[in-house]
């Protein structure tokens, strides 16, 4: 198995980071045979995990990623990116997965957000899948999202649509919390968006070179921006009901993490008003939001 630990490449304007990319991980294109409304038989795959102490599940989720996929007329790879981690996350990584697999470490904690970031940014192909580590979705509801990717640029797992299947529910304070913040992403930021932080995310390149170069959330808030951003630039989210089962050891504490994410709600609306986001709705006009 091949394996390789990058440093982080910290870039320093909007424009080095697309140029970059570019230059780097061009885009791959779909096959042109399809078996159903986009999805094509053949197709290029980047599957991105950030962990943080995930040392012991990191090695399963990757072994059920890598079987699965290797068992699909699929290209593909996965992206471990390594967000600082105080355990043995990177040595399990390693030697987890086949060729298929690459390590990248950041060398320090910049939060969940930034491991995002920096795996779609590190993507080699033409669709990229944003997964927790803890696989509280499992992979194969992957087929769920796909169908969708044709004609949406950004498609992203949900755990509160009526199709939804929650297999083992939360505590019941987290589940409460997980029914307010939802609401106030409505009112504030997202509207029309039931859940946005379920951990299974589908973008196509298309989305990512759009918002990438704009994200400035990298705590557990960034998940917001980043569909904010997919709106402002015009694009389109499908949401997609999913298999979901609680998983112990989140790294998300209920009380402390939801005065941040929060804060970060206030954040995007502030950054929206003092015009960060400009740039990305000049080149969309036809955006309002």
């Amino acid at each position: 198995m091949h394996n390789e630990i990058v440093g982080a490449m910290y870039l320093q304007t909007d424009r080095v980071r697309i140029q970059h990319k570019k230059i780097l991980f061009p885009v791959v294109k779909f096959t042109n045979n399809k078996k159903g409304p986009g999805l094509p038989r053949r197709m290029e795959l980047s599957v991105i995990i950030p962990a943080y102490n995930e040392a012991e599940r990191i090695g399963s989720t990757i072994k059920s990623i890598d079987s699965y996929l290797s068992k699909k007329n699929h290209k593909y790879e996965i992206i471990v990116i390594d967000d600082g981690s105080k355990d043995d996350t990177v040595e399990v990584a390693k030697t987890a997965g086949s060729d298929k697999v690459r390590v990248v470490s950041l060398g320090g904690n910049r939060g969940k957000g930034f491991a995002v970031w920096k795996g779609l940014t590190l993507a080699r192909y033409g669709i990229a899948l944003f997964s927790d580590a803890d696989m509280s979705t499992p992979i194969e509801d992957i087929e769920k999202l796909l169908p969708h990717i044709g004609s949406h640029d950004v498609v992203i797992g949900s755990r509160n649509l009526p199709d939804s299947n929650i297999t083992k529910k939360q505590p019941w304070l987290r589940s409460r919390l997980g029914k307010t913040f939802p609401f106030l992403v409505r009112v504030m930021v997202l509207p029309g968006i039931k859940d946005t932080q379920c951990g299974f995310k589908l973008f196509t390149r298309k989305a990512i070179d759009a918002i990438t170069p704009y994200q400035t959330i990298f705590d557990f808030g960034f998940d917001v921006e980043i569909l904010f951003l997919t709106r402002k630039a015009g694009l389109n989210i499908k949401e997609v009901g999913v298999t979901w089962a609680n998983a112990e050891g989140s790294k998300v504490h209920p009380i402390r993490d939801s005065r941040k994410m929060l804060i970060d709600l206030i954040k995007i609306r502030l950054n929206q008003i003092n015009g960060k986001y400009t740039a990305l709705s000049q080149k969309n006009p036809s955006c309002t939001r």
